[in-house]
């Protein structure tokens, strides 16, 4: 079978849907199929699958592009099925254009674009998108195949944003691939590059700095119980695309825990699986959050997660007993950390197992995978 992934950015810094994209494309063309991508980048090294296919550069936020409109005309008729993730850019308004005059079939990942807390949290961006929603997104979901959420969760919070919506909705596996199996070298060479972590509990944050993320409330929730041990440290990993990283280290300063506390940016490959699996929990206390790639990979690595329930998979991590959640709140995230203190080594041992086997029965890569394919032929004639 032929795909055409079509996406606004296929760069890994723009977080999980890319990076999860590209794990299950890894699966599909093992297993025989072929996976192109279709991009609004310009073009730049990459590390893909499939054929990847830029069309950028592209003018402003919105993705404004001439040539995904005749790439798509001259090209569309090579593939079986297209797959679009993401809204609110041009790809995803142009590609229905074409795909509905050629009869071609779609789908559409929304990758959590829905959720009700962008309209509380950015009312004058949800007015601007309100303008454009029934031309625009509303039509792409409404002709597509099925519009694929990742969650139960995700797919209930999505009816909340307009009013007008209809789309044909169904639910997908999805997450990562296993990590790499010599964690205990990757760990020490991970520590190798930040000998200031030698011999600390790590508490690891690894997500975009970013607001919706809850960073400010980690900082506050770690300086409430970082005097119960002196060997508590958190790293604050991922890429400040907005500039935020400078205020929180001055909220950081103020606190009282700028020496405990550390920034090593974004990490990939090696460093990103060194850090898992130095760390001794993982934490992610978003506002919201559709799915949380990163949540899987700790998991994969047998890290409990302290998450908050604006993370769409809470119910999984709290019905697997495989991390603790509570509210994106500063005093939920000190609850989590609390709680995550007051386990003893065998109750932190099992957690760590059940992590494991929570992963592979619900979030390795290869069920996002089958299931896509299974979504794919359900909508093929």
């Amino acid at each position: 079978m032929k795909l055409l992934r079509i996406i606004s950015s296929v760069k890994p810094e723009n977080g999980g849907p890319i990076n999860a994209a590209r794990e299950i494309d890894k699966v599909l063309v093992q297993d025989g199929h072929r996976v192109d991508v279709l991009t609004l980048d310009a073009h730049f090294a990459v590390d893909y699958p499939g054929a990847v296919h830029f069309m950028g550069p592209s003018r402003f936020g919105y993705g404004l592009n001439g040539n995904i409109r005749q790439w798509l005309e001259q090209h569309a008729r090579e593939y079986d099925f297209f797959i679009i993730n993401g809204l609110w850019q041009y790809h995803g308004f142009v590609a229905r254009q074409v795909l509905n005059a050629q009869d071609r079939p779609y789908i559409v990942y929304t990758h959590g674009m829905l959720d009700p807390w962008f309209k509380h949290e950015y009312p004058l961006k949800h007015l601007k998108k309100w303008l454009y929603w029934p031309w625009g997104e509303y039509r792409v979901l409404r002709d597509a195949k099925r519009v694929v959420f990742t969650s139960e969760e995700e797919k209930i919070r999505a009816r909340e944003s307009f009013w007008l919506y209809r789309a044909n909705e169904t639910i997908t596996a999805y997450g990562t691939a296993s990590p790499p199996a010599d964690g205990a070298r990757l760990a020490q060479a991970f520590i190798g590059d930040h000998p200031e972590l030698q011999g600390k509990r790590l508490i690891l944050f690894l997500s975009r700095i970013h607001v919706k993320k809850g960073c400010d409330h980690l900082l506050q929730a770690f300086a409430q119980v970082a005097g119960q041990d002196a060997r508590l440290h958190l790293v604050m990993a991922g890429p400040d695309q907005g500039g935020w990283g400078q205020a929180l280290r001055a909220q950081a300063e103020q606190l009282g825990i700028a020496h405990r506390v550390s920034w090593p940016g974004m990490l990939q490959g090696a460093a990103k699986w060194g850090a898992f699996y130095a760390a001794e929990v993982f934490c992610l206390p978003s506002h919201q959050e559709n799915f949380g790639v990163v949540v899987a990979e700790a998991l994969a690595c047998g890290k409990p997660v302290l998450i908050s329930n604006k993370v769409n998979i809470w119910r999984e991590i709290d019905q697997d007993a495989v991390g603790f959640v509570s509210e994106d709140t500063a005093a939920g995230t000190v609850l989590n950390l609390q709680r995550w203190l007051q386990l003893d080594v065998p109750g932190y041992a099992q957690m760590s197992a059940r992590a494991k086997v929570c992963f592979s029965q619900r979030f390795h890569i290869r069920r996002g995978a089958q299931r896509l394919l299974e979504i794919v032929r359900e909508c093929c004639p």
